[in-house]
This record gives C-alpha cells, structure tokens and sequence, in this order.
C-alpha cells in the first residue's frame, strides 16, 4: 500500500528542515491532536500512541543529506516506511512530502488506509505550520 502527503511549504531551509527531521525529539511537535503517548527511545528511534490505533515505534533508517529521511517501523506485525523528502525552494523555505510504503494483507489494508493517510496528512501539515 503507497500513500502520499500533499506537498506543503516550510519556512525553513532544506538543511534546517533535514536537521529537524533526524532528530526524533521534534517528532512530538508533528504528531496530531489525537496522540495519546510520546516517547524517545533512543537518537534513531521513538514510539507514539494515537486514540484508537496500536502504539507504533519508528526508527530513522536511512538519510540522504539534506533530502530524504526514511523512517521505519521496527515491528513486524506492521511492516512499512514513510519516506520524508526534502526539496530546496529557496534559502529560507523547502517543500516536503511524505510518502507511506507499507506491506499489508489487502484486509489490513482497508483499516488503516484511511486513519494512515490522515495521520500523515496531518504530519505533512504541522511541518507547513514550522
């Protein structure tokens, strides 16, 4: 299952926004109204609960300085990635978009399509609100 964000604009600077973004510690900020738990593991890992849905942990497992960070989930039961791209528009804006790669069974898949894409739209929102 694939899901992407709307690109939103940031008023900071792709490096500004990279520097943000691998560290797990601003993830709070992102997360949407509707999260009931935040906790920071480890430098690369972070866990976080929403009403209704299983607490998620999430590690960064690849980076490309200052465009790309990719987060992972470290559990098998619920195996995906969300790819956070960076674009430079300007010194002082970039644009950002998440895109969602997830393996799910097609039943699965019809119960978290929707709550996942809201969640991610509401990520991609709050780093246009930066």
């Amino acid at each position: 299952m694939n899901l992407e964000s709307p690109k939103v604009t940031a008023d900071k600077s792709q490096q500004e926004m990279f520097n943000f973004l691998t560290n797990v510690e601003n993830y709070e900020q992102l997360m949407p109204e509707s999260k009931e738990k935040f906790k920071v593991v480890d430098r690369e890992t972070f866990l976080f609960g929403l009403k209704g849905m299983p607490e998620i942990k999430l590690k960064i497992q690849e980076t490309d300085e200052p465009k790309l960070v990719v987060l992972g989930s470290t559990s098998d039961k619920l195996n995906f990635s969300l790819n956070i791209h960076i674009e430079a528009l300007n010194q002082n804006q970039s644009e950002v978009q998440l895109l969602f790669h997830g393996n799910f069974n097609a039943m699965m898949s019809m119960m978290v399509k929707n709550p996942l894409q809201k969640f991610i739209n509401s990520l991609a929102e709050n780093l246009g609100k930066l």
